[in-house]
């Protein structure tokens, strides 16, 4: 299946110069969404990843993180923007192109010594990725690898990241 022809590209969003991969036209498309979902754990499977955890990055990762956890019989654990989690929380603070930005987890969503898989849309400069991998790193845990449906490979983003496993389903 060509996963590329489902992503819709959005020229200067959200600011000019900037070509935004829409993955809402992948989501909507039942059997791209399908055979992305299936392709994205026969990845892991096929490396022999195995993790107790996934963590999806807000938001889009959600939408990746939580049916893969599903099929690879993990938990999956939401990793929020500031104020959103009703609990005691980790956080971590990161740099952007132009100010700071923060991620956070559940104190009791992870233990040390739990495997934890990383999971997002897209993967571009690597900041956010980064932020989430020192923040499972801070908790204690065995990070065993990233995964992407996107890679925007210009950027460079995975040269930010652990020297662990990083699976990609399209690069552009």
């Amino acid at each position: 299946m060509d996963l590329k022809s489902l992503i819709r590209d959005i020229p200067d969003f959200p600011k000019p110069g900037i070509l935004f991969r829409d993955i809402t036209t992948l989501l909507r498309d039942p059997d791209g969404l399908r055979h992305t979902i299936d392709s994205f754990t026969q990845k892991f499977v096929n490396a022999g990843i195995n993790a107790d955890y996934i963590l999806g990055m807000e938001s889009r990762g959600f939408m990746f993180g939580t049916p893969l956890a599903y099929q690879m019989g993990a938990g999956f654990i939401p990793v929020r923007k500031p104020g959103k989690l009703p609990s005691a929380v980790h956080s971590i603070e990161y740099d952007l192109e132009y100010g700071t930005d923060c991620l956070e987890i559940h104190q009791d969503a992870l233990h040390p010594g739990s495997k934890v898989l990383i999971v997002d849309d897209l993967i571009a400069t690597g900041g956010t990725a980064s932020a989430t991998a020192k923040l499972v790193e801070k908790i204690g845990c065995d990070l065993v690898g990233f995964g992407f449906i996107i890679e925007l490979r210009d950027l460079q983003g995975r040269k930010h990241l652990p020297d662990v496993p990083i699976m990609t389903l399209l690069e552009y």
